[in-house]
């Protein structure tokens, strides 16, 4: 069965208590950028989850999952290998596919709202 339409309410993300997510040594360009974020929902094959993830200040890199995000709060810049530059902020919604190799400058404490399908 298709998960349920839902709706997060956004002021109430502000204020969410994050869990540790530490990060990979080897993602970590420059800085000490501490990762938390708690899952919301998942569905019953794992495959989508919703929830909040936050990050400090620094620069790191990942490979995406296909993602869709709203930020809460917060400034970065994701550079897509071989694709665009995109500056985020309070209310953007950012669409990353899976593969997608970036490197995520945060220059403010970025904390995002987030739908993966895996």
């Amino acid at each position: 069965m298709p998960a349920a339409s839902f709706v997060v309410s956004v002021p109430g993300l502000a204020d969410t208590e994050l869990e540790p997510e530490p990060l990979d040594p080897g993602q970590i360009v420059s800085g000490e950028p501490v990762v938390t974020g708690k899952v919301l929902w998942e569905s019953p094959d794992g495959r989508q989850i919703r929830g909040v993830w936050q990050i400090t200040p620094g620069v790191v890199t990942d490979t995406e999952a296909n993602e869709l995000f709203v930020v809460v709060s917060g400034r970065a810049t994701i550079e897509v290998e071989n694709g665009p530059v995109l500056q985020v902020g309070p209310g953007d919604a950012c669409i990353l596919r899976e593969g997608d190799r970036t490197r995520w400058t945060v220059h403010e404490t970025l904390r995002k709202a987030y739908h993966i399908s895996l």
